[in-house]
């Protein structure tokens, strides 16, 4: 997706200075929102802490305990943990932030897939998290109790154990995203359904390559992350297929109904039709032709002065004409590059063109 596209009108393109200014106070509020989230969770840093530690002390041995082998770490380590839960309690709040600063930039077609993608990703960021502490937390201190030597005290530092969850759900968290990811890259055109299925051998080789080096060194936190990971990957796969089957299609005798302006010096246009398109394309082929033959012709003997070409407008229009055709093709991730480039290199009117165009493809 293009998020630096220009605006259709050039007269309301904002500095880069004010850009700026914006994307400082953004940052500032998403500070703040992290900031007040942490100084109402400092009260019950230590609560929380023992909430966090649960699933390890409940596989303790009889008589151990966690430790602490530094002075400050029994106060800054349910410190940092307050902090960090700020952050992951303000998610939603710092995506808003960013979605706002960026969405002026976004065609209505690019608005329309991202927001829903925002808004699971945050929830399926969250779902990971709780698989973690839920599912897997359990499972792997028991392993790890399971197996400790014979005469070894089982008996973890804080910190250390703080150090280790958050590794686990950061990277639960971001293997859940796994889906997102997969949805996004067939909608934008890169991959195809079938192809990502085609190389399901080496994603689940993968998989459990991305989760030796995001969990603990063992087996076991491996295959509980590598697991899930193959399955969101079917996951995306299936959803990617329903997101193509339930894509629009744009009916040959039925034009979109006409986008109205509000400028007083735009004239009235409407979105081509398949006729339309198609007499254009003709009428342009007509027109390369005569060329053809008037250069190839005998020159006249008084020939007219012929009106001088702007290189530039006709590269433009070349590439309309490459654009329709990529669009009859049905390669419209190629047409809308093609018509992006038209939208910032052409005039008035071969701008005003390939927003027909675009609105079509919009659907």
């Amino acid at each position: 997706m293009s998020f630096a596209l220009p605006p259709a009108d050039p007269g309301t393109e904002q500095p880069f200075i004010s850009h700026l200014v914006e994307l400082r106070d953004r940052l500032i509020r998403m500070l703040i929102a992290v900031g007040v989230m942490a100084v109402v969770l400092l009260p019950f840093a230590n609560g929380l802490y023992a909430y966090v530690a649960a699933p390890l002390i409940a596989q303790l041995p009889d008589g151990n305990t966690m430790i602490a082998t530094q002075v400050a770490s029994p106060f800054l380590t349910p410190l940092k943990l307050a902090l960090i839960t700020g952050v992951f309690l303000a998610m939603p709040y710092l995506l808003y932030q960013l979605w706002a600063f960026i969405a002026p930039g976004l065609y209505q077609h690019e608005k329309r897939l991202a927001l829903p993608l925002l808004v699971s990703s945050i929830l399926l960021f969250y779902l990971g998290i709780a698989f973690a502490y839920y599912l897997v937390f359990p499972l792997i201190f028991a392993f790890f109790a399971a197996t400790t030597p014979e005469g070894v005290a089982m008996m973890t530092d804080i910190a250390s154990y703080l150090d280790f969850v958050l590794t686990l759900f950061f990277a639960f968290g971001l293997a859940f995203e796994i889906p997102i990811a997969t949805i996004l890259l067939v909608a934008i055109g890169v991959v195809t359904p079938d192809d990502l299925a085609n190389k399901r051998p080496y994603v689940i080789v993968g998989a459990f390559v991305i989760g030796m080096f995001l969990t603990p060194p063992d087996i076991f936190s491996q295959t509980l992350l590598a697991v899930p990971m193959w399955m969101l990957f079917e996951v995306g796969v299936l959803f990617s297929r329903l997101l193509l089957k339930q894509r629009p299609t744009e009916p040959d005798d039925t034009p979109p109904p006409v986008k109205k302006t509000t400028a007083p010096d735009a004239q009235a246009w409407h979105p081509l039709t398949t006729a339309e398109r198609n007499a254009a394309l003709d009428r342009h082929e007509a027109e390369d032709d005569a060329h053809a033959e008037s250069a190839s012709a005998p020159p006249p003997i008084a020939p007219p002065a012929a009106p001088s070409v702007d290189p530039a407008s006709a590269a433009v229009e070349d590439k309309l004409i490459r654009a329709n055709r990529l669009r009859d093709l049905g390669n419209d991730f190629a047409a809308r590059q093609m018509l992006y480039q038209v939208l910032e290199e052409g005039d008035a009117t071969q701008r005003q063109v390939a927003r027909n165009i675009l609105s079509q493809l919009d659907g």
